[in-house]
């Protein structure tokens, strides 16, 4: 059953600005309509703030109508200044084209791009057009529709050009001149009605339907000639509720690839949400029906320390960009890092779960028999602070071993290596020490 898309993106609270909503709700009752979003090409991957806008072609899709990716190897090799308060750094040709390259995975996941459907995703790249045209045919053909008192006030350029430190170069001042262009190229050559973004974009946005509508009235030649079918439409631009910037972690910018960012990092993001956000996380990212969202909101807001609301979020979006497979595996390793059962765990795994616990080198000949009292370990691992504190915690049954509770007399041996290179230990419920033997 198609969906109805801006009713979709509203309950959604992922619904920001329309040029035209009762005309754009008529347009749309048609299938097979054909709308796009533009991604530059600043990285080889995407973060997951790009992901809100992708949610936003994908739901195109699945109201009955064609998604259009725009891979920007055109405007990548300028820049937008949208959201920026410094010049960016130009990339390379090379680069650039790399980049794009490396970001067409990423759309292959949340898209569905089936020969056989009839809105099957499309992806288009503006370099095949912007990198043929000279800078005098610019000038004279794109360039004379634009008011440059307009353009300074546009919020992308009016934030720069009151930051005397920075200012804007010509270069990216022209941004927005070439991202109208494509709005022009694709209505013309691909029958594109829609332009969609983040809300930092709707500058951008209503500049293309402007060069639109002017330059299809100076072909026309009259002004009873009919105004173009062009609209556009923003998404808000996430907010996490402690303030932070959306998209990133305590360790960096959570990015959309594996090679980036792995699976278990990606579920350990989404799993670890503030309890104030989880509900609008899984509004965005996920394609869970209403009836599903408002049974998680109420189940959450009733125990919010069950974290089920948590678990279906991780669980849903890891599998979405990551799969099933890598899914699973993320979640036993969640799982296992919870229960302490770390045995099982694959070697790649263990390391990268316990990647920020404090660790110590050992010399593997004292696993030899009789091996190492596990008191002495705790000591020398910190994990108690004399012979005597160790005896009590492995007296309350406070410490275990890969998982497994210990005796007061136990002793590592080799036979407690994971791998054949690790011992887990851990004291209470939260005090973790990696022991490693060589």
């Amino acid at each position: 059953m198609q969906t109805d898309f801006i009713e979709e993106l509203r309950w959604r609270d992922r619904l920001g600005q329309i040029t035209d909503e009762e005309g754009l709700h008529a347009h749309l009752a048609t299938p097979g309509r054909r709308g796009y979003i533009g991604y530059d090409p600043t990285a080889d991957s995407l973060t997951i703030g790009n992901m809100v806008t992708i949610m936003l072609l994908a739901h195109f899709q699945r109201a009955g109508h064609t998604p259009v990716v725009l891979a920007g190897g055109g405007t990548g090799m300028i820049g937008d200044p949208s959201g920026k308060s410094a010049e960016r750094q130009l990339l390379t040709k090379d680069q650039v084209a790399h980049n794009v390259q490396r970001q067409l995975r990423i759309f292959e996941r949340l898209l569905d791009f089936s020969p056989t459907l009839s809105n099957r995703a499309t992806i288009v790249n503006n370099a095949d057009w912007l990198a043929n045209i000279s800078y005098i045919d610019a000038l004279r053909d794109i360039g004379k529709y634009f008011s440059v008192n307009a353009m300074m006030q546009k919020d992308s350029v009016r934030e720069r050009l009151h930051n005397r430190d920075q200012g804007i170069s010509y270069t990216e001042f022209s941004y927005m001149i070439l991202q109208s262009y494509d709005y022009l190229h694709l209505h013309r050559s691909a029958g594109i009605t829609v332009q969609m973004g983040g809300s930092d974009q709707w500058g951008n946005i209503t500049a293309g339907i402007d060069l639109i509508r002017r330059v299809y009235a100076h072909e026309a030649d009259s002004e009873n000639a009919p105004t173009p079918v062009a609209f556009g439409l923003t998404t808000p631009l996430l907010t996490k509720a402690d303030g932070g910037k959306f998209g990133k972690s305590e360790s960096g910018a959570v990015w959309m690839t594996a090679d980036r960012t792995s699976p278990y990092a990606f579920y350990q993001f989404w799993l670890n949400a503030d309890d104030s956000d989880v509900v609008k996380f899984l509004k965005t990212f996920t394609f869970l029906p209403r009836e599903r969202v408002e049974e998680l909101a109420a189940s959450h807001a009733a125990n919010p320390g069950a974290r089920e609301a948590h678990r279906v979020l991780a669980k849903e979006v890891t599998e979405l960009l990551h799969g099933p497979t890598a899914r699973e595996q993320a979640q036993r390793a969640s799982e296992a890092l919870f229960s302490g059962q770390v045995a099982d765990l694959p070697s790649d795994l263990l390391d990268e779960v316990f990647a920020n616990v404090p660790a110590s080198d050992h010399s593997k000949q004292k696993l030899d028999a009789p091996g190492l009292a596990l008191a002495d370990a705790l000591v020398e691992t910190g994990l108690a602070q004399s012979k005597r504190e160790a005896r009590e915690f492995l007296q309350s049954g406070a410490v275990s071993i890969n998982g497994h509770k210990a005796a007061p007399d136990d002793r590592l041996t080799v036979s407690n290596l994971l791998h054949g290179r690790v011992i887990v230990l851990r004291r209470g419920k939260k005090n973790w020490h990696i022991t490693r033997w060589a």
